[in-house]
C-alpha cells in the first residue's frame, strides 16, 4: 500500500465531518506512542511552550540522574537516548527555540556528569556536535534570542 500525500490527505480531511475526524484521530492514537505524544502536546502542551519546555527538563533531570557512571560506554549509550529523545520533542514542538533551548540544557547537564566527559573522546564529540547544531538553529532566531542564545553558547564551549 502507497501512502497518500500531505496535500491529498488535507484535501479529504476537509471533505469528513467533524465526528469522523474525532474518530480517525483516536484510531491514529492507539497505534503508535509517537502519535498518541504528538496529540497530546498538540492538544494540551501547545498553548504553553515555556511549561513544555520545563516539563521536558525535569524529565531531563531524571534522566541523567539514572545515567550509570561507572563506564563510559554506559554514558555514551544513555546520552544518545537522551538526545533522540530530544529530537522527538523538538519535532512535536516545531520551535527552534525549543529545541536550541533543550540542546542548551543537554550540554550543560552533559558538563556535570562525573566522571567528566571530557576524558571520553566519544563523548566530547556528541557535546561538540550539540553545540555545533545549537549554534546553527540560534542563527536563524530573531536577534535578541541569538544575542542571550550565545552567550550561553559561549560558557559551554570548552
Amino acid at each position: 500500500m502507497k501512502a497518500a500525500s500531505v496535500v491529498e490527505i488535507k484535501k479529504t480531511l476537509e471533505q469528513l465531518d467533524k465526528e469522523h475526524i474525532k474518530q480517525l484521530c483516536l484510531r491514529l492514537a492507539r497505534f503508535k506512542i509517537e502519535n498518541k505524544e504528538l496529540l497530546t502536546y498538540l492538544l494540551f502542551e501547545a498553548d504553553d511552550e515555556d511549561h513544555y519546555v520545563q516539563s521536558i527538563k525535569n524529565q531531563l533531570d531524571d534522566l541523567f540522574d539514572e545515567i550509570n557512571t561507572k563506564s563510559y560506554f554506559y554514558i555514551k549509550k544513555s546520552v544518545r537516548k537522551i538526545l533522540r529523545r530530544i529530537k522527538k520533542f523538538a519535532r512535536y514542538s516545531n520551535s527552534p527555540e525549543t529545541e536550541v533551548e533543550l540542546l542548551l540544557y543537554v550540554c550543560l547537564k552533559m558538563n556535570n556528569i562525573s566522571p567528566s566527559i571530557f576524558k571520553n573522546k566519544t563523548l566530547t564529540n556528541i557535546y561538540i556536535r550539540q553545540i555545533v547544531s545549537a549554534e546553527k538553529k540560534t542563527s536563524k532566531l530573531h536577534e535578541d534570542l541569538q544575542y542571550e542564545y550565545n552567550l550561553q553558547i559561549e560558557e559551554l564551549k570548552l
